[in-house]
């Protein structure tokens, strides 16, 4: 294995850990509007408020390791879908703001206000993140050069939007599965109706995407073929691990049905890393434009010296965030100090 294909890894591995660490309080920011009593609402704030911004910290590395290990891949991505990175950019910065301001006035309409932002702001940046999934996997335009010749909304074309919708649908049963785990008494009992609609609405999502994604695109529909037993073991996984959350949540396991989660959306990555490689952005209609893992890379002197340097570096970030989630295990409890 080459380095190249190590960091295409490493950068894969940092943007799942994000996914499955800001996805749950992205998701969780998706469901606050559907709790309406102000306590609960709070418990759902400080159920992510230890960590959420921390969770963050894996974007900002995912992006830090594709700029350094694929220069022009990070380049075209960050130029061709700059009006929506800036969505999302100003959409997780208001979420912040919604967070840290909403309880520092009582009033009705103050904390209405925030309310919303959180919400609206958490959905649209997940909606946001599916968008870019959704281009990558179908193919945008590139030029001889490796440069996007399209607009705003043609990114914004069906197979993206749907993406969006799933990874909404994705975030918002991932979030729900993490409140289970965090709260309890009555609030629980309501999450727990909740979840019997958020897992069924993301596995029709799932499903329906796989089906149009072979139907609608032939580079991903040859990467089946080159390895569908691959793909095939990884997509019966990804649906296994789904399945079986409802059942740890009977049975009062939330920890469980919280790590199957994440296992799904694990697999999930998989199976559009497997799709996609070696390609990074596939050149649609043009594929002899695609940027791939080796004409998109950095040096491979630089290559294995950022690898050595992420030998040490990825244990420390993985210390620290075990150790933030072990100390703020357990249940939610309000407090003065709490939002």
């Amino acid at each position: 294995m080459d380095y190249n294909t190590i960091w295409f890894i490493l950068v894969g591995v940092l943007f799942t850990g994000y996914a499955m660490l800001d996805g749950f309080d992205l998701g969780v920011g998706g469901l606050h509007l559907f709790i309406k009593k102000d306590e609960d609402r709070r418990i759902l704030l400080n159920a992510i408020g230890p960590v959420w911004d921390g969770n963050e910290v894996w974007l900002v590395t995912g992006g830090g390791a594709l700029f350094a290990a694929f220069p022009e891949v990070y380049a075209t991505a960050f130029s061709g879908f700059y009006l929506p990175f800036m969505f999302l950019l100003f959409s997780l910065i208001f979420r912040a703001c919604a967070i840290e301001f909403r309880s520092k006035e009582p009033g009705r309409l103050w904390r209405g206000f925030w309310d919303t932002g959180f919400a609206v702001g958490s959905l649209l940046a997940a909606f946001l993140i599916g968008v870019a999934m959704g281009n990558i996997t179908w193919g945008i335009p590139l030029d001889h050069n490796h440069e996007y010749v399209g607009g705003f909304f043609n990114l914004l074309h069906p197979y993206a939007v749907f993406l969006g919708i799933m990874v909404v649908s994705l975030f918002l049963m991932h979030g729900n599965i993490y409140l289970i785990m965090k709260t309890e008494g009555e609030l629980q009992q309501k999450l727990r109706k909740m979840v019997k609609i958020t897992i069924p609405v993301y596995v029709l999502c799932f499903l329906i995407f796989n089906f149009w994604t072979i139907y609608e695109c032939p580079h991903i529909e040859a990467a089946l073929y080159k390895r569908p037993v691959e793909l095939g073991v990884i997509f019966v996984l990804a649906l296994m691990v789904v399945g079986a959350i409802p059942r740890e949540i009977h049975k009062g396991r939330e920890f469980r049905a919280f790590l199957y989660s994440c296992a799904g959306m694990g697999f999930l990555m998989i199976l559009f890393a497997l799709s996609v490689f070696p390609n990074m952005i596939f050149s649609n209609p043009e594929p002899q434009n695609s940027l791939n893992i080796y004409n998109g890379s950095s040096t491979d002197k630089t290559l294995k010296f950022m690898f050595y340097i992420a030998l040490i570096g990825i244990p420390i970030v993985l210390t620290y965030t075990a150790c933030v989630y072990y100390i703020f295990r357990g249940k939610v409890k309000l407090t003065e100090d709490s939002y």
